[in-house]
C-alpha cells in the first residue's frame, strides 16, 4: 500500500491559501509528484453544495474533505487542503483521522484580508448580508502548534510556497522522492 501526506493549509480568507497551494503544486509536479488540491470552495462547489457556514455545516465540510484526502493519500497522492478550518477541534480530528497530516498556518492581519478581498465577502459580512463570517461574526481559532507558519503580509506567495515545498520535502514519506521523485 502506498501513502501520501496531507498538508492542511488554515487560514482567514483572502490569507492566501488557494494561492500559494497552487504554487506547491506546480512546483511538485515538476519533480514528477502526484499532487491533488481539494480548495475549500471547490469541496463545497462540487461535494457540499447542501451545506451552508453553521457549525454544523462546516464540521461537515471538513469531514468531507478529510475522507477524499484520505483516500486520495491512500493511492500515493500529495493532497494539499486550502480550507479556512477556523476551529480547533477541526484541526484535531484532521490529526487524528489523517496517518500523515501536516498543518501550515497561513498567517494574515484580517485587515490585509479584506484588502485583498477579490470576492467581496468582507463586505458582505460588514453589510449583514454574510451572517456568519470567519475572523468577522465568527471565530477563529489560532492554530496552536502548526508545522510551519507561513505570513503572507510579509512574504511573497512564491516565498511562502518555497517553505511549504521544503517542509514537505523533509517529511520521511516525501523525501524518498527526492529533488526529481515521482513514479
Amino acid at each position: 500500500m502506498s501513502l501520501s501526506t496531507v498538508c492542511w493549509l488554515v487560514g482567514l480568507s483572502g490569507s492566501g491559501k488557494s494561492t500559494i497551494s497552487r504554487l506547491v503544486e506546480s512546483t511538485l509536479k515538476l519533480s514528477g509528484i502526484k499532487i491533488e488540491v481539494l480548495d475549500g470552495d471547490d469541496i463545497r462547489k462540487r461535494l457540499s453544495p447542501d451545506l451552508g457556514y453553521e457549525y454544523n455545516d462546516r464540521i461537515t465540510q471538513v469531514k468531507r474533505t478529510v475522507f477524499l484526502a484520505e483516500i486520495l493519500a491512500r493511492h500515493g497522492i500529495l493532497v494539499l487542503a486550502p480550507l479556512i478550518t477556523p476551529y480547533t477541534e477541526m484541526r484535531e480530528y484532521c490529526r487524528k483521522q489523517l496517518v500523515s497530516y501536516v498543518e501550515v498556518y497561513v498567517k494574515c492581519p484580517i485587515d490585509i484580508c479584506m484588502e485583498r478581498d477579490v470576492k467581496g465577502l468582507y463586505k458582505k459580512a460588514i453589510e449583514g448580508r454574510i451572517p456568519l463570517f470567519t475572523g468577522l461574526t465568527d471565530r477563529f481559532d489560532e492554530p496552536i502548534s502548526p508545522d510551519l507558519i507561513v505570513e503572507t503580509d510579509k512574504e511573497s506567495p512564491e516565498e511562502s510556497a518555497a517553505k511549504v515545498v521544503d517542509l514537505l520535502r523533509s517529511l520521511p514519506l516525501m523525501s524518498s522522492l527526492g529533488e526529481n521523485g515521482g513514479d
